[in-house]
């Protein structure tokens, strides 16, 4: 079986760990071979996020391994995926959630001097940083993980903030400062999730894929990416959504949309047995609440 991966330390540790769930499954079908592929927004480290040309910066040429058959499935962290399922393939689901929340590394909000610069390449994370500081001052950042820590220690840096699953798979998670609850800074769809995608058509994939996937994971950020979906946006805009399964059964989700000239954020929260219903009605009320429409957002989407 063969495993299309980014090149990254962080993704193949991911890929690493789909790997291993299938072969603890009986799932394997033999040996597992790791296809790294490198991807638009591996190669391009300069330009922001925000302003790179299309979605899915970070997996589209890993899909392209599975649909012209160099692998057999394909391994993203979820938050990096478009929205709109892409043609051929199927989302299989995710492995079992790792931590979803966002993470200082460096100095802890309350221990950042006034004025003080946080390193981000996340309008997301910015945007709900300001609101919680407003006297704080923003830098770019991109790269892997190590870069990204690296920055904490510049002079002209106090802090960066990333992804506290990002810090922990790779060994990391004592250069953690703080952790930001979802209600705090509510986390990018999908983060801290492994997603799972297979071509259409393989049905053997499909059961190996099946047997490892996390049911509660994989209806949370199926929940999360309606929400995304009928934002009409990808993984660069300035919106976040965390849901949870409740005791009963159902799905609770925090969602968070930015106005588009950054003049607020609006947050709200609701719970439904369905999560395409409860994604859709969420991203609705944030786009009445911010008198955007799903036009808006599709546009800005269009954009980065």
């Amino acid at each position: 079986m063969r495993i299309a991966t980014r090149s990254s330390p962080l993704a193949t540790w991911q890929a690493r760990a789909v790997a291993t769930a299938l072969e603890a499954a009986g799932s394997a079908q033999g040996d597992v071979e790791l296809v790294p592929v490198r991807t638009t927004g591996d190669l391009d480290l300069s330009t922001p996020i925000s302003e790179m040309s299309g979605r899915g910066v970070f997996v589209t040429e890993v899909q392209a391994a599975v649909l012209d058959g160099r692998a057999d499935i394909a391994v993203h962290s979820a938050k990096d995926m478009r929205s709109e399922p892409t043609p051929g393939l199927t989302l299989a689901g995710c492995l079992v959630r790792g931590d979803a929340r966002d993470a200082l590394v460096g100095l802890a909000l309350d221990e950042i001097p006034d004025g003080g610069v946080v390193a981000t390449g996340s309008q997301r994370r910015q945007c709900q940083l300001a609101a919680l500081r407003g006297d704080l001052h923003f830098t770019g950042l991109r790269g892997n993980m190590a870069r990204r820590i690296a920055a904490a220690a510049q002079p002209d840096v106090d802090a960066v903030i990333v992804a506290a699953a990002a810090l922990e798979r790779l060994g990391e998670s004592h250069r953690i400062a703080q952790r930001f609850s979802p209600d705090e800074i509510v986390p990018q769809a999908g983060q801290g999730a492994i997603a799972i995608e297979h071509r259409n058509d393989d049905a053997d994939i499909a059961a190996a894929a099946g047997a490892i996937i996390d049911k509660v994971t994989t209806r949370c950020v199926h929940a999360e990416r309606a929400f995304l979906r009928t934002l009409g946006g990808g993984c660069d805009l300035p919106t976040g959504a965390h849901a949870t399964v409740d005791a009963d059964g159902r799905l609770s989700m925090t969602a968070m949309l930015a106005a588009p000239d950054h003049g607020g954020i609006e947050r709200a929260a609701r719970s439904d047995a369905d999560g395409e219903l409860l994604g859709t009605a969420l991203a609705h009320e944030l786009m009445a609440r911010t008198g955007t429409d799903a036009a808006t957002w599709a546009s800005r989407a269009d954009d980065v």
